[in-house]
């Protein structure tokens, strides 16, 4: 069978109704992500948390990088509340804790990542944060395993390189230029802070507590996309694959004449 009939007889299509395990089956497919794809919901109370088919609560205390990373890298579904996380700087990213004077100043943070006071509290102003008070609790989940139906937003890990062809599929049909932000330490604020509060795809660098206590590894980048979006990224890998660019994207070489692959590119 061709690879163009293959694209073509893919179950995704761009007005289908979102599924979690065909949508992780075909990003597997397109762009072999060694990272398990998850999903993360919020809940406006605990028992509705607690609700969520075979939920893990966790024992210890934790930083939300490592609840994310309980799913991602151990395929846990994992609910938590305030009181299961380490501090303020992680629960006001998903709004369980109040963006308060004493989190903005960002003391914790002056003379460690920032120069000083001021300089921490600039830090902590420009971070995207979902709003306190709407939400009381927390669950993530593999996205095959369907038991967040659906999450708010989906968190794929990726390298570079299938990073950016996730996005070129994304920006196959309704086009617009993506614009990300980046506020150095607390990146977590740049990927799931940002698309819980905006609703839009959120690309983000990890930052250094992401990977020393989550378990990102060196190459991963980290897209934080509404469900929503899934079905017409993949459709749109699909057409990419079509049309040659795929992944894995095979080096050319640098001393080769262009041409040749040029015109088959572009």
């Amino acid at each position: 069978m061709s690879e163009k009939t293959n694209s073509e007889s893919s179950m995704i299509t761009t007005d289908q109704q979102f599924d979690g395990a065909t949508c992780v089956d075909e990003l597997n497919k397109l762009l072999r992500l060694r990272t398990t794809p998850i999903g993360m919901k919020m809940f406006k109370t605990r028992e509705e948390m607690e609700q969520v088919p075979r939920i893990r609560r966790p024992k210890d205390i934790h930083t939300t990088d490592q609840i994310v990373g309980q799913a991602a890298r151990n395929g846990w579904t994992v609910g938590i509340t305030m009181e299961d996380l380490v501090g303020a700087q992680c629960g006001t990213v998903i709004g369980l804790h109040p963006r308060n004077d004493e989190w903005l100043s960002g003391d914790r943070m002056a003379g460690v990542w920032y120069a000083d006071q001021e300089e921490a509290a600039r830090h902590q102003a420009a971070m995207d944060v979902l709003e306190y008070g709407q939400y009381e609790a927390m669950a993530v989940s593999p996205l095959a395993s369907g038991r967040l139906d659906p999450p708010d937003i989906c968190l794929i890990y990726a390298t570079p390189a299938q990073m950016i062809l996730f996005i070129n599929g994304l920006q196959w049909t309704g086009y617009k230029k993506l614009e990300f932000s980046c506020v150095g330490e607390s990146a977590c604020a740049d990927s799931w802070g940002r698309a819980l509060q905006t609703k839009e795809p959120s690309l983000s660098i990890p930052c250094f507590a992401e990977r020393r206590y989550g378990g990102v590894q060196d190459d991963e980048l980290l897209i934080a996309i509404p469900p929503s979006f899934l079905p017409k990224t993949i459709a749109g890998l699909h057409a990419l694959s079509s049309n040659g660019l795929r992944y894995p994207i095979a080096p050319y070489g640098v001393n080769n004449d262009v041409r040749a692959g040029m015109g088959v590119s572009y």
